[in-house]
């Protein structure tokens, strides 16, 4: 990303872990919004400094999910085996 540079001495955030979360609709990698990202190249020293300071009280938007794939398969692997001791499928 370009915005990696430092631009007037105030780095981004970014740690290329871009993805969104679905919920909190912040960056899960730098915690911005997705509205701040788009605007860092144009924001002020003073602007981003401000965007840095509300990072960490983000972390918790971003707790861990439930579910996805990995919850998935063992729901799964947990079915299938009442299944095979059974003899049924």
């Amino acid at each position: 990303m370009k915005d990696e540079e430092p631009r007037g001495g105030v780095a981004s955030p970014c740690v290329k872990v871009c993805v969104v979360h679905p919920d909190a609709r912040i960056c899960v990698g730098c915690r911005r919004t997705l509205e701040e990202i788009a605007a860092w190249g144009r924001m002020s020293d003073d602007e981003r400094l401000r965007v840095l300071e509300c990072l960490p009280e983000r972390a918790s938007l971003l707790a861990r999910r439930r579910g996805g794939r990995a919850r998935r398969q063992s729901r799964s692997s947990q079915a299938a085996a009442p299944a095979a001791s059974t003899g049924r499928k």
